[in-house]
């Protein structure tokens, strides 16, 4: 059994359409849209939290050596 064809593509889509109708279909599909936009925001606004993050832990490791590398000057 391999990879459905274009025939098979197209009785199935004839089949949904006869049993939601257009209708239906179309507010189904709107649906799954904006879940689709949803969930691709929600996944982008993760990796931008998660980069704030970075930079921030990145920041205060910067700030720490120089602080280090400020107290090893004075000792010397």
């Amino acid at each position: 059994m391999g990879p459905i064809g274009f025939k098979e593509l197209v009785v199935i889509l004839i089949v949904v359409l006869l049993i939601f109708g257009a209708k239906k279909l179309k507010t189904i599909g709107s649906d799954l849209g904006s879940a689709v936009r949803g969930f691709k925001k929600s996944m982008n606004d993760g990796d931008a939290e998660e980069s704030v993050k970075q930079l921030k832990a990145d920041a205060e490791f910067q700030d720490s050596a120089k602080s280090s590398a400020e107290k090893s000057e004075h000792k010397a």
